[in-house]
């Protein structure tokens, strides 16, 4: 089947992740705009590790002049980990962040001015020029089991001395009260949403629903799954998942 023998109308999409704390949310405005019904639900969650599990890895938090965040759990387990090992964070601790949304949630536990705090635009490479003045720093750099590898791996092979620390875990959702629910377009932002969807659902079948898939590594996933990428997003055209679907939708329900 051709992808434009899929273009049917869109009634309903099904946003794998948590609803948004704000009414501002560009889904609010899409589903306004377009009448149609947009439902949000994780399916996945993070669960912390233990500061018990954590000293089986044998990390000495004393040893590290820097940490890096790739995202707000990141930040979060850090600073609840360094608590309940009662660790204080020094206060000439550098943190690298990968954007100033993370850089700026840092407020929630440090005094914000008074550290020396660095951001880029998405990527570790943003922090290139940064981080080449503060190469001999050791870095920390908190992780999930699933780890962001393209920010280690940019550390490792521009030489940094980097060590990464499983501070939570990714874990699958219950979605089993979705079993009888049908969405005409399901949006995937990781690949272990995906690996969800099968745990929860071992004999999902595609059919009409519409999947979209935000980056290349949860696109990689939906092909392994032998899965047809109806809406990839980021595109030069759509460099946000609220604007693919909209294009999607402005086509399919003409």
């Amino acid at each position: 089947m051709q992808l434009s023998d899929r273009k049917k109308k869109v009634k309903s999409v099904l946003v794998t992740l948590p609803k948004p704390e704000t009414d501002k949310s560009p889904y609010f405005e899409l589903a306004k705009k377009y009448n149609v019904k947009i439902d949000f639900r994780s399916f996945i969650h993070v669960e912390g590790v233990t500061a018990k599990d954590f000293r089986k890895d044998r990390i000495n938090l004393a040893d590290f002049s820097a940490v890096v965040f790739t995202s707000r759990n990141a930040a979060d387990h850090f600073f609840r980990i360094c608590e309940e090992m009662r660790f204080d964070v020094p206060s000439e601790m550098k943190y690298f962040c990968l954007s100033e949304n993370i850089a700026l949630y840092l407020q929630k536990y440090i005094q914000y001015r008074k550290r020396k705090i660095f951001f880029g635009k998405q990527t570790a490479s943003d922090l290139a020029e940064v981080l080449k003045k503060n190469a001999s720093e050791k870095f920390l750099f908190p992780c999930s089991d699933v780890a962001a590898e393209e920010t280690l791996k940019f550390m490792q092979d521009n030489g940094y001395d980097i060590t990464p620390a499983v501070l939570f875990r990714t874990v699958c959702s219950d979605l089993s009260d979705l079993a009888d629910v049908f969405y005409d377009v399901i949006a995937f932002f990781s690949p272990s949403s995906i690996q969800s969807l099968y745990k929860n659902f071992p004999d999902f079948v595609q059919n009409d629903t519409r999947i979209a898939a935000f980056g290349a590594s949860t696109q990689k996933a939906i092909q392994e799954r032998d899965l047809i990428l109806d809406i990839p997003a980021p595109t030069p055209v759509a460099p946000s998942m609220t604007m693919a679907i909209e294009q999607y939708i402005k086509l399919a329900n003409k």
